[in-house]
């Protein structure tokens, strides 16, 4: 049977068309494996300068404090003024359990803060005498929590930040009270 030119002619067309596009493959594999390799190392971060570091450790600080400052005030000292700490006032143990989620997110955020300020050598000398007391913050989250001794414990959290924002006003880097949101006090 013979088989017509037309077809022969047409199947001999696909399969070098098949084999030059497989070839291109290859070679273009090699190509993008290579191309990928080099955009991954370039996309590698590079350690930041030392003036950057310290740049950037004043704005970190700036931004943890003013968290720390703004929990503490919105959901320790206003109430704990206003006397919702107090037994028997309305909203008690809702209050006391938002003081404690403000405690313990304004201990972490004055921790990172703390950290931050190592980066710059003038907030690191003016952070230096707080750090006993910001670390005797630890415990007092659970203390607001369960409700023991909250008057001692709201006005330590108050002495601290303020001592935190003068400490970063000396050095060059004003604190701002920075309300964060509900969710940024459960999520941490």
């Amino acid at each position: 049977m013979p088989v017509p030119i037309r077809r022969l002619f047409v199947a001999l067309t696909l399969c070098c068309a098949l084999l030059a596009g497989a070839t291109a493959c290859g070679s273009a594999t090699e190509d993008a494996t290579q191309n990928t390799a080099a955009v991954v190392a370039a996309a590698t971060p590079s350690p930041s300068t030392t003036a950057e570091r310290q740049k950037l450790a004043k704005t970190r600080f700036v931004a943890n404090a003013g968290l720390a400052a703004g929990a503490t005030y919105q959901w320790i000292v206003k109430p704990w003024k206003a006397g919702k700490f107090k037994k028997g006032a309305g909203g008690r143990r809702f209050a006391l359990v938002k003081a404690g989620l403000a405690g313990a997110f304004a201990y972490n955020r004055l921790k990172a803060a703390k950290k931050n300020a190592q980066g710059d050598p003038t907030l690191s000398k003016a952070l230096a005498p707080l750090t006993a007391g910001i670390d005797s913050l630890k415990d007092l989250p659970s203390k607001l929590r369960k409700g023991d001794s909250t008057d001692a414990t709201a006005s330590s959290f108050d002495d601290i930040i303020n001592k935190v924002k003068d400490a970063g006003k000396s050095a060059g880097a004003e604190v701002t009270d920075k309300v964060p949101s509900a969710g940024q006090l459960t999520g941490g």
